[in-house]
């Protein structure tokens, strides 16, 4: 299988299962087009026609096109054939080690989004919050069921994980206390909406958290529809000046020298309501934050927020801008990171991870304050996904077994998708929340990821084209 594209000049072939990306031009493009369904005979005749007015274009130069069409197929780098369907189920049976969790140390929030998924961080639930003692015995339960893993990995996570610091902190002491007698090393992350940030929390992080993420949408009229707090009052002015002086004393050199960790993320949400979205970005970016995420809202279609099918062209071309300005950005000497383009053609992922997807449910677990064990912070509070807890383990195991057969190849619908093992066949919650089966698909998420995928592969050819 191959997926073919232009843009921003560039005529694009991917090898969809050995990965391989192509640079051609026209007369190439075409060829390949024509390649798996035409005689050499048609081809020449078509290209001929298309293109006998050119003078670089002859018989004898489809010829070598040909050739090397030829030579990249016999190079498996072309045209290559899936050799991953049939052992795609073995790679999650195989393993049966947990390596991160997910610790929900608060079920409520100091602010009040409409768009929350966690229903303003009580999980449709009571509020509550985790204990040392129930997020101590996460952490043991995490190494004792860690295997020959090394690195884990533990997000505090809410609702809101500040209104519940104290408990964070006491949490890392411990993780420290016992990484070296366990032979492991602990690697946590912080996601906060920002109202929580003072002087403690950015030093504790900074020696602390491998990772930060720090929530905000983006414009102050955008972040502010929807990011209230329980009196109504936007929460821009509030964060902002936090969140930017967190990143800057995180990525100063100061903190680095001193090992400090620099990693972060400023992660938004984009809605019906500003399809314009790359605007928060640039706007994120020109306040100083350089490794951004920008999301698009997955809730009822009923929701006057919710993306609609007629905001799909403009989405699409707001990728592209986003790309186009990355470029640019870059060249000025003021680049930025975007999550979603984040992408290594020579390197990885590994294809275990590119097929088996994020391992929840079986490498990874959300935790809730009371100790209760679900597949991910998205099924947190849907007792039909309640797996067991941190004392008694996994006891439903139906459901593990139904997460293990969650891979790429258990969706039907991924069967002719070009995107299939870069997304791994997409989250199982939006698939579940989508069509009703984790082993479903969200459509209109996998619309966007193919366009975000087409525009990371896109900068990837243009910054080689820069060295």
């Amino acid at each position: 299988m191959i997926h073919q594209y232009k843009l921003n000049g560039y005529n694009i072939v991917l090898d969809v299962h050995s990965g391989s990306v192509h640079v051609v031009d026209d007369v190439a493009y075409d060829i390949i087009g024509m390649y798996e369904n035409s005689t050499e005979e048609q081809i020449i005749d078509g290209m001929m026609k298309k293109y006998g007015d050119r003078p670089d274009v002859n018989e004898e130069e489809i010829h070598l096109c040909l050739s090397d069409i030829k030579e990249l197929i016999s190079q498996k780098k072309l045209f290559s054939e899936d050799i991953y369907k049939d052992i795609a189920f073995d790679f999650k049976n195989k393993s049966r080690d947990i390596k991160a969790l997910c610790l929900h140390v608060a079920h409520t929030c100091n602010l009040n989004c409409s768009y929350c998924f966690a229903s303003q961080g009580k999980y449709h639930g009571e509020r509550a919050l985790m204990s040392f003692e129930v997020g101590k015995r996460a952490l043991d339960f995490l190494i004792e069921n860690s295997g020959n893993h090394v690195n884990l990995e533990v997000d505090f996570f809410g609702g809101e994980p500040l209104m519940n610091f104290d408990v964070v902190k006491e949490l890392v002491a411990y993780a420290r206390s016992i990484e070296k007698e366990k032979g492991k090393n602990f690697r946590f992350t912080l996601t906060t909406n920002g109202v929580g940030v003072n002087d403690e929390v950015i030093q504790f992080a900074n020696k602390e958290c491998h990772n930060v993420v720090m929530s905000i949408d983006g414009r102050k009229l955008v972040h502010d529809r929807l990011r209230k707090d329980y009196q109504g009052n936007g929460s821009y002015d509030v964060i902002v000046p936090k969140f930017q002086e967190f990143a800057r004393i995180r990525t100063g050199a100061e903190n680095i020298e001193n090992g400090g960790y620099s990693d972060y993320y400023v992660r938004g949400t984009y809605t019906h309501a500003n399809t314009d979205f790359t605007e928060d970005i640039f706007h994120l970016a020109d306040l100083g934050f350089s490794q951004l995420s920008m999301e698009p809202v997955v809730c009822s279609p009923d929701d006057p927020y919710a993306l609609t099918e007629k905001d799909l062209p403009v989405l699409y071309r707001q990728y592209e801008i986003l790309a186009e300005e990355m470029l640019k950005r870059k060249k000025e000497g003021h680049p930025i990171t975007f999550y979603h383009y984040m992408l290594d053609l020579t390197h990885g992922p590994c294809i275990h991870k590119r097929i088996a997807g994020c391992g929840s449910g079986t490498e990874y677990f959300a935790v809730t304050p009371w100790g209760d064990l679900y597949p991910c912070h998205q099924f947190v509070g849907d007792e039909k996904y309640l797996m067991g807890n941190v004392w008694d383990g996994v006891t439903n195991n139906g459901v593990q077994e139904n997460f293990r057969k969650c891979n790429v190849y258990a969706r039907k619908e991924c069967d002719d998708c070009w995107a299939r093992l870069y997304c791994s066949g997409g989250c199982a919650a939006d698939a579940y929340h989508a069509s009703g089966d984790i082993t479903g698909v969200y459509d209109y998420g996998c619309k966007l990821f193919r366009k975000r995928m087409e525009c990371a592969i896109m900068l990837q050819i243009a910054e080689r084209k820069e060295l």
